[in-house]
């Protein structure tokens, strides 16, 4: 089934009708050129291509829109998906060419594909929407892994990868782990023959929730100033590193640094916290009294 929008298909299938069909002879005869246009229309500063030559051109060049979205293959979607997507940049490309300029087409289009599929996995795959750099990242990520594996002939490594991009590791673990907003499990989805609803939902008495709050709230009384306001502002005004970064005078890499600090040491605290003893179900005697 079709991913895109119903005018998105229409726009497909009216501007290259023939794309998958047979090119007339007397079209084929005119696209002789190494950009598939004639000379008299390259001529022509602004001239556009004619329905033929875009249905030409977009032909010949449907292997460099399959070769893009390949390299996206690991983004997520349906290789479908992503395939239509990247046809549907070639035609935009097409479209927008401009033979009187100079450029190969291969070089127009490719970057065009590219912002085409880029622009479908950042505003349309996404069920829970994580900031515009983690997704860009992400994507930068997916791109990057697999030449990186080849060159190494393994799997890169976080801080591998963070040297390759520009970014420091703990943003490159944060963007890895966008992933599962992109494709959430789903709690009907089975686990060891349970579903995750059944595996997830468990007896807890009401004072859990309690407990894990108080000793939340002592770590976090125990930060400093400027600790707490680094998390107020990330978590709770939820803004982005750089503009936090921005505000207070740092590099986003030491904004980055210092929220990874902050949240291991909270989770220190949480993990070495004693379990506080509750008095047993149905027990009328008040804590601390004997006899």
């Amino acid at each position: 089934m079709s991913v895109l929008p119903a005018t998105q298909r229409r726009t497909q299938s009216s501007a290259v009708p023939q794309v998958r069909g047979e090119i007339s002879g007397s079209a084929a005869a005119d696209c002789s050129g190494s950009h598939g246009v004639t000379p008299g229309t390259a001529a022509r500063p602004g001239a556009r291509l004619t329905a033929a030559l875009q249905d030409d051109i977009a032909l010949r060049h449907m292997d460099i829109a399959e070769s893009v979205a390949r390299s996206f293959a690991s983004s997520g979607p349906e290789a479908s998906d992503i395939r239509q997507v990247a046809y549907l940049g070639l035609i935009k490309a097409v479209q927008r060419f401009d033979p009187a300029r100079g450029v190969p087409f291969a070089s127009f289009a490719v970057p065009t594909i590219n912002g085409e599929i880029k622009r479908y996995l950042r505003d349309s795959c996404w069920v829970i929407r994580p900031p515009r750099e983690i997704q860009d990242l992400r994507t930068e990520i997916a791109r990057a892994a697999p030449a990186l594996a080849q060159r190494f002939g393994r799997e890169a490594t976080t801080r591998e990868l963070g040297l390759e991009l520009g970014h420091a590791e703990a943003r490159i673990l944060e963007a890895q782990a966008s992933h599962s907003s992109l494709r959430p499990e789903s709690l009907d989805a089975e686990s060891e023959g349970l579903g995750w609803a059944e595996t997830l939902a468990v007896e807890a008495s009401g004072t859990d929730r309690s407990d894990d709050m108080i000793s939340l709230r002592g770590a976090v009384n125990d930060l400093g100033p400027s600790e707490k306001e680094l998390l107020y502002r990330r978590y709770f005004m939820e803004q982005t590193q750089q503009v936090i970064a921005d505000a207070l005078g740092m590099s986003q890499m030491q904004v980055s640094r210092a929220l990874s600090r902050i949240l291991v040491r909270l989770q220190k605290t949480l993990l070495s916290s004693p379990a506080q003893p509750h008095p047993a179900a149905g027990s009328s005697r008040a804590p601390g009294r004997t006899g």
